[in-house]
């Protein structure tokens, strides 16, 4: 029988997205600062968690873990190791990359955020008796409303989605700062896609 042996200490404290974002920042300049700058989407997350964060990313049939169904990423924080569903890869999955980053930032968003409240228990055990260890922390889809959840989605996209980088490239596209209707989106889209087989020749 699974058990779930290792868990948070306590109910993590409250921290606003001003707080969350700041730290994805952080996240994203220490990267910046020891690996070359990110010029622009999109985010290299992958190279974030192993190179910067020293986590190991493994790919893992989370329904045979876990015996449900909705897990799609957990985290071993003693052994430094992020599993992701199987389901999630791109490699095989390549239209589910998106959820795929997504999931590795949520689980960096566990790391960086919520670490420090993790306790392991003294007798920390084994997956059904074989040689995989208890994660501390496992990604639900069903728990997605709890704060703990909330801070790491929201760093995730705070990270993948960092509001500079976001601003710059709308700023790119829609050739504005203000606000624009769906509309005056569709018109604008059509306008880039005119222009973009122009330049490339196919008029």
């Amino acid at each position: 029988m699974m058990q779930r042996i290792a868990t948070w200490r306590r109910d993590v404290p409250y921290l606003t997205k001003k707080q969350i974002e700041k730290e994805a920042a952080l996240l994203l300049d220490e990267y910046d600062e020891r690996h070359g700058r990110i010029a622009g989407p999109p985010i290299p997350i992958d190279e974030i968690v192993e190179l910067h964060l020293g986590l190991t990313l493994e790919v893992k049939d989370m329904r045979r873990l876990f015996r449900f169904g909705d897990v799609h990423g957990a985290l071993w924080m003693e052994q430094k190791v992020v599993g992701i569903d199987r389901s999630l890869d791109p490699a095989v999955h390549p239209n589910k990359r998106g959820r795929y980053h997504f999931t590795l930032a949520h689980e960096a968003g566990h790391w960086r955020l919520h670490r420090r409240y993790y306790v392991a228990h003294p007798y920390q055990g084994k997956l059904f008796g074989d040689d995989i260890p208890v994660p501390a922390h496992v990604c639900r889809s069903s728990e997605a409303k709890k704060p703990v959840e909330w801070q790491a989605d929201y760093f995730a996209a705070a990270v993948l989605m960092p509001r500079p980088m976001v601003r710059a490239a709308w700023e790119s596209w829609a050739k504005t700062t203000s606000p624009m209707s769906l509309d005056q989106l569709q018109a604008r889209a059509g306008e880039r896609a005119i222009a973009d087989m122009v330049a490339s020749g196919m008029d």
